[in-house]
């Protein structure tokens, strides 16, 4: 064995060497540990800036209160020099920035004790409002405000009652109207326009497509706008000026719609007395209704109802509706000649009133009159009603509908009511039925009591033997 090798086992020196060199030597927790430390106090470094950073953000005053009044000096003063909407838009800006600063503020609270003490935050609240409305003010005027304008005399000339010469008149105007419009515009309007409301507002409505089309700017456009809305401001001038009903007497009003065209030579005075008892004559239900409605006056309301009860005219259902719906019980009467089965339910609702008697009184006897089936039900509900007017009258209703569902609670009232009235009220219903059973029900009473009910009897029993 040479002196250079080494026996099994052991390792040489240059072994040892040889093995150290040939391999990395391992790391230890502790140098990955040392390596990473810097980096950590790095961080922790930064985080520690960034809060004390933060901590003196916080630490820092809102504005006070006489910077913020200074704030809004120079948006005062930038809003004198703003000339352009871009110009009002920073202005909007800038009081939005001010309000918020004022919310961040920390201000004095006034003396609770002091009455006369001044809180600075609504003081500076109350100059910002101010600012505000201001602002508003400068803006436009828009291409927005003329359609605004234009609209709203749409709405005059479709609400207004104008009369022959004030339609004129407003189409006058308004062709007047579109004629600048075009020359504003340079556009192709047809300024030719009928003496017709829905014409008129139609010709309106071509005036506001035209503004909408020409894309108005507010700053280039501001001279066009600005004499669109006068042209709109002459409008609504001339159609204010125009005539209306309303401007008229009621007088003039009647006159120029023939009410008094019937009169020739007349007695009775007033001559609106005259005239109604004319028409009243001559069937024109439509004038009656008109006096009526423009007459203020009791003497030619009392008069207008009666010609309208004694006409029936199937004309006046809509008028007399309108009064029946307040209980007006001339209106129910009228309601009952004229025997339009339109009011039957309501009618039937008024007959079950219980504590307006004569409501009931008068609707039941319009539905008589009526003489329809469908308020069968409801006026026999009343043969049991508190007054015996009521009963009376119910019966009777009955007899005129002449339903032969009404034959058994008829003779049941007949039979029991203690009021003679009412019995003979039943007895009657019954003979104006006239069907066999209704007239056998009756005949049995010749020997009563009530000279009314023996009466109806006879009547009865004329009748069995006639038929």
């Amino acid at each position: 064995m040479s002196e250079d090798e080494a026996p099994d086992g052991e390792t040489g020196a240059d072994g040892d060497e040889a093995e150290d060199e040939g391999s990395e030597p391992e790391e230890t927790p502790d140098e990955d540990a040392e390596e990473a430390t810097p980096e950590t106090e790095d961080d922790e470094g930064e985080g520690d800036d960034e809060a004390d950073a933060e901590a003196e953000s916080d630490d820092e005053p809102g504005l006070s209160e006489e910077e913020l009044h200074e704030a809004i000096d120079g948006a005062e003063e930038q809003l004198e020099g703003a000339e352009t909407e871009t110009d009002l838009d920073e202005v909007e800006a800038t009081i939005e920035a001010i309000e918020v600063d004022l919310g961040a503020a920390e201000l004095p609270e006034p003396d609770e004790d002091d009455e006369d003490a001044e809180d600075p935050r609504e003081e500076l609240e109350s100059r910002i409002e101010e600012l505000r409305s201001d602002l508003e003010d400068e803006r436009g005027p828009y291409a927005e405000d003329v359609v605004e304008a234009i609209d709203a005399e749409v709405d005059t000339v479709e609400d207004e009652e104008w009369t022959d010469d004030g339609l004129g008149e407003a189409a006058a105007a308004i062709e007047a109207f579109l004629a600048a419009v075009d020359d504003l515009l340079s556009g192709e309007l047809d300024d030719d326009v009928e003496e017709d409301v829905e014409a008129l507002a139609a010709a309106l409505s071509r005036a506001i497509a035209a503004v909408e089309a020409g894309e108005l700017d507010p700053d280039a456009d501001s001279e066009t706008i600005a004499a669109l809305l006068e042209a709109t401001d002459d409008l609504e001038s001339d159609l204010e000026a125009a005539e209306v009903w309303l401007d008229l007497s009621v007088r003039e009003r009647m006159q120029r719609q023939g009410f008094y065209d019937v009169l020739g030579h007349y007695k009775d005075y007033p001559p609106e007395w005259s005239a109604l008892k004319e028409h009243e004559k001559r069937g024109n239900a439509d004038m009656v209704l008109l006096a009526l409605e423009m007459f203020d006056s009791d003497f030619m309301e009392e008069h207008c109802l009666s010609a309208l009860r004694r006409m029936g005219d199937e004309r006046a259902v809509d008028a007399m509706m309108q009064r029946a719906q307040k209980r007006n019980k001339p209106a129910i009467e009228i309601l009952g000649k004229i025997a339009s089965e339109e009011p039957v339910e309501t009618l039937c609702e008024y007959a079950a009133a219980e504590k307006d008697p004569q409501l009931q009184y008068v609707s039941l006897k319009a539905l008589g009159e009526i003489g329809s089936e469908e308020a069968t039900q409801a006026v026999a509900d009343q043969l049991v009603a508190e007054s015996y007017e009521v009963r009376s009258r119910a019966a009777r209703a009955l007899g005129l509908i002449g339903d032969t569902r009404a034959v058994e609670p008829l003779a049941d009232a007949l039979s029991d009511d203690e009021s003679d009235v009412v019995r003979a009220s039943a007895a009657w219903a019954l003979n104006q039925i006239g069907t066999e059973s209704a007239l056998s029900v009756v005949s049995e009473y010749a020997g009563d009591r009530a000279y009314l009910v023996q009466s109806e009897a006879k009547k009865a029993e004329a009748a069995t033997a006639g038929v």
